[in-house]
């Protein structure tokens, strides 16, 4: 592999991470998104110090042959640890307990990288080797103890990593499975890394040469990994997200039924709220209900319980269920209220005083749905129609 090779993996990475640093900053107690965005940072910098221009340029700043061996090493150590502790975070649990194990998987792989470092200056590694060092240098003293301590951590995260995706992915449905068995087959990336690197470095030990495993054929096995991986990661948060999304789109849509039904109650002098383009879903369901809310307020003299009550009763008669024969209920006697503000443009009713409305909380999914598609409501609305007011009966003989 050559830079390009790492530094596009390394630059997609730090695309995800600008994406989801704005959420940190806003939500920055949050221990799962603080977990992805460790493991978005820790996958960039393995990628880009482990470019052989960057090793190169590493070794030069510092004067240290072969320096960024221990900074890589580190580095692939780090985002081991993240991620075993995003999916601990991810999974969830107590959370006392969820600390604990993410604290125990950090203590430890920190005590691995300090390994590292330490191993990396008791030895002696001076001769610069960019892309072999782990065969060149497999049985030099102390650098040899570091090469396999780092692929032996590595290697005991992607089994705990497979085991704990493997089991978890057995308990879920949906896109978190589908993630999961993405990040297993990721992870299968990074076991076939470890055995070449390791079948180079013992065959090393034991005096053969298979250096071609460590120098061309693990390379491309990790950066596959790592992609998949990450892949697994984002999916089901990304899928999420638009699931939820579209959730919420179409609650705003199906309140339009009867958000447009009562705009008619709405006062000729109330201020029109004109929302940005760019708004939120959320902040426009919130709107719409509220539009609805006061529209059912204005709406309140021409409420006419008696008729919603036989509608409820004629709902239930069709064989609705105890909630829907409510919805239809209330779409009812709103429709005909709707029609009676309508025959009484002076307000006549208002300025009576009087008041009808049903308290309590209200269904408005349901009710917008009814009003749509409920015959008893259609037929409601056409009797209100007819009669010119929707106060003269039940409208339901």
């Amino acid at each position: 592999m050559n830079g390009q090779d790492y530094y596009i993996p390394a630059i997609a990475m730090a695309v995800a991470l600008a994406f989801k640093l704005p959420a940190l900053r806003h939500n920055w107690r949050d221990p799962l998104l603080r977990s992805v965005v460790a493991l978005l940072t820790l996958a960039a910098a393995v990628f880009a110090f482990a470019a052989p221009p960057t090793i190169e340029a590493v070794n030069r700043w510092t004067g240290v042959p072969n320096v960024s061996a221990p900074l890589v090493y580190s580095l692939i150590t780090g985002f081991s640890a993240s991620c075993l502790v995003l999916v601990v975070n991810w999974r969830g649990g107590p959370p006392e307990k969820t600390r604990r194990t993410s604290r125990r998987w950090i203590l430890g792989y920190s005590v691995v990288s300090v390994l590292l470092v330490v191993l990396f200056a008791l030895g002696d590694a001076p001769v610069e080797r960019l892309r072999d060092l782990d065969t060149y240098y497999a049985n030099t003293p102390y650098i040899r103890e570091m090469i396999a301590l780092y692929l032996v951590a590595h290697n005991v995260a992607a089994l705990v990593m497979v085991a704990m995706c493997w089991r978890w992915s057995l308990q879920v449905r949906g896109w978190l499975r589908v993630g999961l068995m993405i990040i297993v087959a990721g992870y299968m990336f990074n076991l076939s890394y470890d055995a070449t690197k390791m079948t180079a470095v013992v065959a090393r030990w034991t005096g053969h040469d298979l250096d071609y495993l460590s120098t061309f054929a693990a390379p491309p096995l990790a950066s596959a990994g790592a992609l998949v991986s990450a892949i697994g990661f984002v999916l089901p948060l990304v899928c999420q997200k638009l699931s939820d999304n579209w959730e919420i789109w179409t609650t705003y849509r199906r309140l339009g039924w009867l958000w447009q039904e009562v705009q008619i109650s709405a006062p000729s002098n109330a201020p029109a709220v004109h929302m940005a383009w760019w708004s939120a879903a959320e902040l426009r369901v919130i709107q719409r209900e509220s539009d609805i809310h006061d529209g059912f307020l204005h709406l309140g003299p021409y409420f006419d319980r008696q008729l919603r009550d036989a509608a409820y009763e004629r709902a239930r008669a069709e064989g609705a269920d105890e909630e829907t024969a409510r919805a239809v209920a209330d779409a009812a006697m709103v429709a005909a209220a709707v029609q009676a503000r309508a025959a009484d443009p002076e307000g006549r009713v208002i300025e009576a005083g009087e008041e009808n409305a049903v308290e309590g909380p209200r269904d408005l999914l349901r009710i917008s749905h009814a009003l749509r598609h409920s015959p008893v409501v259609q037929a409601v609305r056409q009797r209100a129609a007819l009669s010119g007011s929707g106060l003269s009966g039940s409208g339901l003989s």
